[in-house]
Protein backbone atom coordinates (compact mmCIF):
# COMPACT_ATOMS: atom_id res chain seq x y z
CA UNK A 1 0.00 0.00 0.00
CA UNK A 2 1.31 3.51 -1.19
CA UNK A 3 1.86 6.61 0.99
CA UNK A 4 -0.87 8.36 -1.03
CA UNK A 5 -3.37 5.55 -0.61
CA UNK A 6 -2.93 5.28 3.23
CA UNK A 7 -3.45 8.87 3.42
CA UNK A 8 -6.08 8.84 1.62
CA UNK A 9 -7.78 5.75 3.90
CA UNK A 10 -6.72 8.02 6.99
CA UNK A 11 -8.81 10.98 5.48
CA UNK A 12 -12.19 8.86 4.85
CA UNK A 13 -12.04 7.40 8.13
CA UNK A 14 -11.62 10.65 9.51
CA UNK A 15 -14.42 11.99 7.73
CA UNK A 16 -16.34 9.21 9.15
CA UNK A 17 -15.35 9.54 12.43
CA UNK A 18 -16.47 13.29 12.03
CA UNK A 19 -19.60 12.52 11.04
CA UNK A 20 -20.78 9.46 13.53
CA UNK A 21 -21.98 12.65 16.98
CA UNK A 22 -24.00 14.14 13.84
CA UNK A 23 -25.25 10.90 13.26
CA UNK A 24 -25.76 9.89 16.66
CA UNK A 25 -27.54 13.42 17.71
CA UNK A 26 -31.71 12.72 17.12
CA UNK A 27 -32.56 15.21 13.93
CA UNK A 28 -34.35 18.60 14.60
CA UNK A 29 -38.31 18.00 15.19
CA UNK A 30 -37.65 13.63 15.76
CA UNK A 31 -38.71 14.47 19.35
CA UNK A 32 -41.68 16.28 18.34
CA UNK A 33 -43.15 13.84 15.62
CA UNK A 34 -43.02 10.80 18.41
CA UNK A 35 -45.44 13.10 20.27
CA UNK A 36 -47.38 12.38 22.31
CA UNK A 37 -45.46 8.78 23.55
CA UNK A 38 -47.14 9.19 26.89
CA UNK A 39 -49.90 10.16 28.61
CA UNK A 40 -51.24 13.73 28.59
CA UNK A 41 -52.45 15.60 31.26
CA UNK A 42 -55.21 18.55 31.24
CA UNK A 43 -55.70 20.24 34.01
CA UNK A 44 -59.30 21.73 34.93
CA UNK A 45 -59.55 24.71 37.42
CA UNK A 46 -62.90 24.21 38.78
CA UNK A 47 -64.65 21.08 40.17
CA UNK A 48 -65.27 17.73 38.58
CA UNK A 49 -68.61 16.85 37.33
CA UNK A 50 -69.17 20.72 36.57
CA UNK A 51 -69.45 22.30 32.91
CA UNK A 52 -65.86 23.06 32.22
CA UNK A 53 -65.02 19.21 33.14
CA UNK A 54 -68.00 18.32 30.85
CA UNK A 55 -66.83 20.10 27.85
CA UNK A 56 -62.95 19.48 28.34
CA UNK A 57 -63.92 15.60 28.25
CA UNK A 58 -66.36 15.92 25.25
CA UNK A 59 -63.24 17.22 23.27
CA UNK A 60 -60.47 14.76 24.86
CA UNK A 61 -61.99 11.54 24.50
CA UNK A 62 -61.87 12.10 21.02
CA UNK A 63 -58.09 13.16 21.30
CA UNK A 64 -57.62 10.11 23.22
CA UNK A 65 -58.74 8.27 20.08
CA UNK A 66 -56.84 10.29 17.86
CA UNK A 67 -53.64 10.55 19.29
CA UNK A 68 -53.61 6.86 20.41
CA UNK A 69 -52.87 7.91 24.23
CA UNK A 70 -54.72 8.66 27.17
CA UNK A 71 -55.50 12.29 27.61
CA UNK A 72 -56.17 12.33 31.72
CA UNK A 73 -58.56 15.26 33.18
CA UNK A 74 -57.39 16.59 36.14
CA UNK A 75 -59.65 18.79 38.08
CA UNK A 76 -57.91 21.15 40.19
CA UNK A 77 -60.29 23.21 41.75
CA UNK A 78 -59.90 26.43 43.85
CA UNK A 79 -59.57 30.09 44.23
CA UNK A 80 -61.31 31.34 41.34
CA UNK A 81 -59.46 28.72 39.20
CA UNK A 82 -55.81 30.17 40.48
CA UNK A 83 -54.95 26.98 41.98
CA UNK A 84 -55.21 25.00 38.71
CA UNK A 85 -54.02 27.37 36.80
CA UNK A 86 -51.15 27.91 38.54
CA UNK A 87 -50.24 24.41 38.78
CA UNK A 88 -50.36 24.36 34.83
CA UNK A 89 -48.33 27.43 34.44
CA UNK A 90 -45.44 25.37 36.52
CA UNK A 91 -45.38 22.57 33.73
CA UNK A 92 -42.65 21.98 31.44
CA UNK A 93 -43.55 23.34 28.18
CA UNK A 94 -43.40 19.62 26.92
CA UNK A 95 -47.04 18.70 25.28
CA UNK A 96 -47.85 16.45 27.95
CA UNK A 97 -49.94 18.93 30.15
CA UNK A 98 -52.82 21.37 29.19
CA UNK A 99 -55.20 23.62 30.96
CA UNK A 100 -59.03 24.35 30.04
CA UNK A 101 -59.07 28.28 30.32
CA UNK A 102 -61.93 30.09 30.31
CA UNK A 103 -62.36 34.28 31.06
CA UNK A 104 -60.80 33.45 34.06
CA UNK A 105 -57.12 33.00 33.09
CA UNK A 106 -57.65 36.34 31.83
CA UNK A 107 -59.32 38.00 34.21
CA UNK A 108 -57.92 37.23 37.24
CA UNK A 109 -54.50 38.55 37.02
CA UNK A 110 -56.26 41.84 36.33
CA UNK A 111 -58.29 41.22 39.56
CA UNK A 112 -56.20 40.12 41.72
CA UNK A 113 -52.69 41.10 42.95
CA UNK A 114 -51.80 37.82 44.29
CA UNK A 115 -52.41 35.58 40.88
CA UNK A 116 -49.56 33.92 40.39
CA UNK A 117 -49.81 33.46 36.70
CA UNK A 118 -50.02 35.53 33.69
CA UNK A 119 -52.44 35.17 30.69
CA UNK A 120 -49.36 35.27 28.67
CA UNK A 121 -48.04 32.23 30.54
CA UNK A 122 -49.77 30.26 28.15
CA UNK A 123 -50.58 29.43 24.25
CA UNK A 124 -53.43 28.84 22.71
CA UNK A 125 -54.47 25.81 21.35
CA UNK A 126 -57.74 25.52 20.11
CA UNK A 127 -61.19 27.13 21.56
CA UNK A 128 -63.98 24.51 22.38
CA UNK A 129 -67.23 26.40 22.90
CA UNK A 130 -69.27 28.37 25.33
CA UNK A 131 -72.42 27.75 27.28
CA UNK A 132 -74.13 31.27 27.23
CA UNK A 133 -75.97 33.12 29.84
CA UNK A 134 -79.69 35.03 29.48
CA UNK A 135 -80.53 38.33 30.36
CA UNK A 136 -83.49 37.62 32.89
CA UNK A 137 -85.75 39.70 35.31
CA UNK A 138 -88.47 38.89 38.04
CA UNK A 139 -91.53 38.53 36.25
CA UNK A 140 -92.77 41.30 38.82
CA UNK A 141 -90.87 43.98 36.92
CA UNK A 142 -92.86 45.33 34.36
CA UNK A 143 -90.46 45.18 31.19
CA UNK A 144 -90.28 42.67 28.33
CA UNK A 145 -87.37 43.52 26.80
CA UNK A 146 -84.11 44.67 27.15
CA UNK A 147 -85.02 47.92 25.74
CA UNK A 148 -87.41 48.86 28.41
CA UNK A 149 -85.40 47.18 31.09
CA UNK A 150 -82.75 50.30 30.53
CA UNK A 151 -85.42 52.88 30.31
CA UNK A 152 -87.61 51.71 33.59
CA UNK A 153 -84.05 51.14 35.39
CA UNK A 154 -83.22 54.86 33.81
CA UNK A 155 -86.10 56.17 35.38
CA UNK A 156 -85.75 54.68 38.56
CA UNK A 157 -82.47 55.23 39.09
CA UNK A 158 -80.97 53.23 42.46
CA UNK A 159 -84.34 51.41 42.89
CA UNK A 160 -83.55 48.11 41.14
CA UNK A 161 -80.57 45.30 42.47
CA UNK A 162 -78.91 42.90 40.30
CA UNK A 163 -77.59 39.49 41.46
CA UNK A 164 -73.81 38.74 41.45
CA UNK A 165 -72.80 35.33 42.49
CA UNK A 166 -69.41 36.29 42.81
CA UNK A 167 -66.70 38.75 41.87
CA UNK A 168 -64.83 37.50 38.37
CA UNK A 169 -67.17 34.93 37.39
CA UNK A 170 -68.70 34.96 33.67
CA UNK A 171 -72.52 36.24 34.82
CA UNK A 172 -70.72 39.12 37.14
CA UNK A 173 -68.37 40.65 34.51
CA UNK A 174 -71.02 40.19 31.95
CA UNK A 175 -73.21 42.37 33.67
CA UNK A 176 -70.63 45.08 34.32
CA UNK A 177 -69.99 44.79 30.60
CA UNK A 178 -73.87 45.39 30.06
CA UNK A 179 -73.68 48.29 32.76
CA UNK A 180 -70.94 49.69 30.72
CA UNK A 181 -72.36 49.85 27.53
CA UNK A 182 -75.94 51.33 29.01
CA UNK A 183 -74.40 53.20 32.01
CA UNK A 184 -76.98 52.28 34.17
CA UNK A 185 -76.04 51.56 38.36
CA UNK A 186 -78.23 48.50 40.00
CA UNK A 187 -77.51 47.57 43.80
CA UNK A 188 -75.38 44.83 44.12
CA UNK A 189 -76.46 41.61 46.25
CA UNK A 190 -74.20 38.82 46.85
CA UNK A 191 -74.69 35.19 46.60
CA UNK A 192 -72.65 32.00 46.81
CA UNK A 193 -73.64 30.61 43.70
CA UNK A 194 -76.55 30.79 40.47
CA UNK A 195 -78.93 28.45 42.05
CA UNK A 196 -79.31 30.06 45.77
CA UNK A 197 -80.73 33.66 43.01
CA UNK A 198 -83.18 31.78 41.52
CA UNK A 199 -85.71 32.03 44.23
CA UNK A 200 -84.79 35.94 45.14
CA UNK A 201 -85.53 36.56 41.36
CA UNK A 202 -88.77 34.70 40.97
CA UNK A 203 -89.70 36.51 44.15
CA UNK A 204 -89.01 39.96 43.02
CA UNK A 205 -86.85 40.36 45.72
CA UNK A 206 -83.96 40.79 42.99
CA UNK A 207 -84.83 42.46 39.69
CA UNK A 208 -82.10 41.56 36.96
CA UNK A 209 -79.55 38.76 36.52
CA UNK A 210 -77.25 36.35 33.71
CA UNK A 211 -78.14 33.30 34.70
CA UNK A 212 -76.41 30.09 32.82
CA UNK A 213 -78.74 29.15 29.40
CA UNK A 214 -78.91 25.57 31.32
CA UNK A 215 -79.73 26.66 34.59
CA UNK A 216 -82.09 29.41 33.69
CA UNK A 217 -84.05 26.86 31.07
CA UNK A 218 -86.67 25.63 33.55
CA UNK A 219 -87.43 28.31 35.25
CA UNK A 220 -87.91 29.71 32.30
CA UNK A 221 -90.01 27.20 31.49
CA UNK A 222 -92.51 27.32 34.55
CA UNK A 223 -92.65 31.26 34.35
CA UNK A 224 -90.76 32.09 37.69
CA UNK A 225 -88.13 34.48 35.71
CA UNK A 226 -88.55 36.11 32.58
CA UNK A 227 -85.82 35.85 29.92
CA UNK A 228 -85.24 38.97 27.86
CA UNK A 229 -82.26 38.41 25.91
CA UNK A 230 -79.15 35.42 25.03
CA UNK A 231 -75.72 36.90 25.31
CA UNK A 232 -74.67 34.63 22.55
CA UNK A 233 -74.03 35.56 19.09
CA UNK A 234 -76.74 33.06 18.17
CA UNK A 235 -80.22 32.29 19.13
CA UNK A 236 -80.70 28.83 21.24
CA UNK A 237 -82.78 25.64 20.04
CA UNK A 238 -84.39 25.67 23.12
CA UNK A 239 -85.49 29.37 23.78
CA UNK A 240 -86.21 29.80 19.68
CA UNK A 241 -88.29 33.10 20.90
CA UNK A 242 -85.21 34.91 23.03
CA UNK A 243 -83.43 37.38 21.08
CA UNK A 244 -79.61 37.25 20.86
CA UNK A 245 -78.29 40.51 22.82
CA UNK A 246 -77.20 42.09 19.74
CA UNK A 247 -81.11 41.77 18.19
CA UNK A 248 -82.24 43.18 21.55
CA UNK A 249 -80.51 46.76 20.52
CA UNK A 250 -76.96 45.90 22.59
CA UNK A 251 -74.42 43.89 20.17
CA UNK A 252 -71.23 45.61 22.21
CA UNK A 253 -72.25 43.88 25.26
CA UNK A 254 -72.05 40.24 24.43
CA UNK A 255 -69.99 38.51 25.90
CA UNK A 256 -69.41 34.36 25.99
CA UNK A 257 -67.68 32.34 28.73
CA UNK A 258 -65.62 30.63 26.20
CA UNK A 259 -63.83 27.63 27.31
CA UNK A 260 -60.61 26.30 25.51
CA UNK A 261 -57.68 24.40 25.74
CA UNK A 262 -54.12 25.84 26.27
CA UNK A 263 -50.55 24.92 27.23
CA UNK A 264 -47.88 26.38 28.72
CA UNK A 265 -45.82 29.16 26.73
CA UNK A 266 -42.66 28.14 24.72
CA UNK A 267 -44.97 24.41 24.21
CA UNK A 268 -43.61 23.51 20.87
CA UNK A 269 -45.57 24.97 17.65
CA UNK A 270 -45.83 21.43 15.79
CA UNK A 271 -47.22 20.31 18.63
CA UNK A 272 -49.74 23.22 18.67
CA UNK A 273 -50.65 22.76 15.37
CA UNK A 274 -51.47 18.91 15.68
CA UNK A 275 -53.63 19.55 18.50
CA UNK A 276 -54.81 22.67 16.81
CA UNK A 277 -55.97 20.49 14.05
CA UNK A 278 -57.60 18.13 16.13
CA UNK A 279 -59.86 19.77 18.35
CA UNK A 280 -61.17 21.41 15.47
CA UNK A 281 -61.64 18.06 13.70
CA UNK A 282 -63.05 16.95 16.76
CA UNK A 283 -66.11 19.57 16.90
CA UNK A 284 -66.88 18.92 13.52
CA UNK A 285 -67.45 15.56 14.27
CA UNK A 286 -71.64 15.37 14.75
CA UNK A 287 -71.80 13.18 18.14
CA UNK A 288 -69.32 15.58 20.10
CA UNK A 289 -71.34 18.34 18.57
CA UNK A 290 -74.17 16.82 19.93
CA UNK A 291 -72.51 16.12 23.20
CA UNK A 292 -72.00 19.72 23.56
CA UNK A 293 -75.23 20.96 22.54
CA UNK A 294 -77.13 18.65 24.86
CA UNK A 295 -74.87 20.23 27.90
CA UNK A 296 -75.99 23.99 26.49
CA UNK A 297 -72.73 24.86 25.23
CA UNK A 298 -72.52 26.03 21.66
CA UNK A 299 -69.66 25.23 20.05
CA UNK A 300 -67.50 28.14 18.98
CA UNK A 301 -64.20 26.66 17.31
CA UNK A 302 -61.31 28.58 16.94
CA UNK A 303 -57.82 28.06 15.90
CA UNK A 304 -54.60 27.94 17.79
CA UNK A 305 -53.79 31.53 16.28
CA UNK A 306 -57.71 32.85 16.43
CA UNK A 307 -57.64 31.66 19.91
CA UNK A 308 -54.23 33.86 21.01
CA UNK A 309 -55.90 36.55 18.91
CA UNK A 310 -59.06 36.26 21.23
CA UNK A 311 -57.41 36.20 24.80
CA UNK A 312 -55.46 39.19 23.66
CA UNK A 313 -58.62 41.00 22.59
CA UNK A 314 -59.86 40.19 25.99
CA UNK A 315 -57.15 41.32 27.88
CA UNK A 316 -57.62 44.80 26.23
CA UNK A 317 -61.29 44.41 27.27
CA UNK A 318 -61.71 43.29 30.55
CA UNK A 319 -58.89 45.68 31.51
CA UNK A 320 -60.61 48.70 30.56
CA UNK A 321 -64.15 47.09 32.18
CA UNK A 322 -62.65 46.04 35.21
CA UNK A 323 -60.85 50.15 35.50
CA UNK A 324 -63.99 51.41 34.66
CA UNK A 325 -66.72 49.78 37.12
CA UNK A 326 -63.82 49.82 39.60
CA UNK A 327 -64.17 45.95 39.97
CA UNK A 328 -62.13 44.61 42.53
CA UNK A 329 -61.65 40.66 43.38
CA UNK A 330 -62.90 39.51 46.99
CA UNK A 331 -60.92 38.51 49.82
Amino acid sequence: MTHRTIDSARRRLALAAAALPAAAMPLPGRAQDAWPSKPVRVIVPWPAGGVVDLVTRSVTDRLAVVFKQPFVVEPRPGANGNIGTEAAARTPADGYTLLTASPATVTQPLLSSTARFKTADFVGVGLIGAPPNVFVVSPTLPVKSVKELVDHARANPGKLSVTNPGVGTSNHLGQELFFSQTKLQMVDVRYPGQPQMIPDLASGQVHFGLLTAGLALPHIREGRIRALALSAPKRWSELPDVPTIAEAGFPDAMFLPWYGLVAPAGTPAPIVRRLSDEILAALANPEVAARLDKMGTQVTPASAGDFDALLRSEIERWSRVIKERNIRAEG
